[in-house]
């Protein structure tokens, strides 16, 4: 990934690098914040994963090593997997609830659904289009498991919106719960909304004419 931009906000205290293959307006964005003062945070096991497709996954972990990560997972196949951008458990395993409130409230399709029995597990598949070309979001559950620690180190999943206020309204009237009313972001004016969807896990609405703005 390149470095896109930072941005730095000291109304809010915090600072924001993203990073990217290409530009925030037509590409997946991973945005990585740094909170003043927090030199820690419990990052819970609710989280799943980031997947990025690459040519050479045995070239990538090296490098990944090369570079002080570390590595879970080494290189093989996986059955039954899939290449996605984000994946989150569903903590109390309502899987068909989470199906539907990203279907009404955010307007995403299910583009599959799988049971897999050797991984313990049944995913489902959002997104706005084919997955070969669109980040696409997975929704999991884990037999058996009915709570997840969130800990404090996710942030969010943000998507661009016509309109706020109207996606708020939408997110009420399927469950969701609103933390942030929709408004201007203090110092930019990128108007936004945040909300829970009804597991608990945050989303944020921007609004698309501020932020192309944001981006000149």
């Amino acid at each position: 990934m390149k470095l896109l931009r930072k941005r730095d906000i000291p109304e809010e205290r915090y600072t924001n690098p993203f990073l990217g293959y290409g530009p925030e307006d037509s590409n997946f964005t991973v945005e990585l914040t740094y909170n003043y003062g927090v030199d820690k945070y419990d990052i819970g096991n609710g989280f799943g994963h980031l997947g990025v497709v690459v040519e050479d996954a045995a070239k990538a972990v090296d490098l990944i090593k090369a570079k002080g990560g570390k590595v879970i997972k080494e290189p093989g196949p996986v059955k039954g997997g899939s290449t996605v951008t984000s994946c989150i458990q569903d903590p109390d395993g309502d899987l068909d609830r989470a199906i539907i409130f990203y279907q009404k409230a955010i307007g995403m399709q299910l583009l599959r659904r799988k049971d897999n029995p050797e991984h313990k597990n049944t995913v489902a598949t959002m997104g706005y289009g084919p997955e070969d070309k669109n980040t696409v979001l997975e929704l999991t559950y884990i037999y058996g498991i009915t709570n997840y620690d969130k800990g404090n180190g996710y942030g969010q999943i943000e998507i661009g919106t016509n309109d706020v206020y109207k996606s708020a309204e939408a997110i009420k009237l399927c469950g969701g719960k609103i933390i942030r009313e929709p408004g201007p972001l203090p110092g930019i004016n990128t108007k936004i909304a945040v909300c829970l969807d009804p597991d608990g896990w945050k989303l944020a609405f921007v609004d698309n004419a501020d932020f192309l703005k944001e981006l000149e």
